[in-house]
């Protein structure tokens, strides 16, 4: 029978104390980065929604309506939870006359709280993306 030397004796539990510290701080910057980009394609999602159905809409008024209604649906049905949305409609291509191409620009802003992650720099994130639908050229504007 061997003997382990003395001097060893609880090392491995000092080496894995050691390591577990590092380990968790990196799994919780993963998570804060997964985060970040899960919500970020979220507002992409909730921009495009967006533009498109103010693209549809008839009026500068009822596209107006149907935008912002339309981010904040797509936002609730992604389970983004805001601090604070901001959502501005260009709607300087219902000026353009029939038979020109126009467009309707839509930008979403949304701030994300990120501070339950503990981490510093972990506060919160404002997230923003633009997206702009072409109007239909031959359709009536008013």
């Amino acid at each position: 029978m061997t003997r382990r030397p003395v001097g060893d004796r609880g090392a491995a539990s000092v080496e894995l104390a050691v390591l577990v510290v590092p380990l968790l701080f990196v799994a919780v910057l993963l998570i804060g980065a997964g985060r970040v980009a899960v919500a970020g394609g979220a507002v992409e999602h909730a921009t495009t929604d967006a533009a498109r159905q103010a693209s549809l809409a008839r009026t500068p008024t009822a596209a107006r309506a149907a935008a912002e209604q339309t981010a904040r649906t797509t936002l609730a049905e992604q389970h983004l939870q805001c601090r604070h949305i901001t959502i501005t409609v260009d709607l300087r291509g219902f000026a353009a006359p029939p038979g020109q191409p126009a467009q309707v620009a839509v930008e979403v802003t949304c701030t994300v709280a990120l501070a339950d992650l503990g981490l510093p720099g972990f506060g919160d994130r404002t997230l923003a993306d633009r997206f702009a639908s072409p109007l239909d050229p031959y359709r009536g504007r008013q």
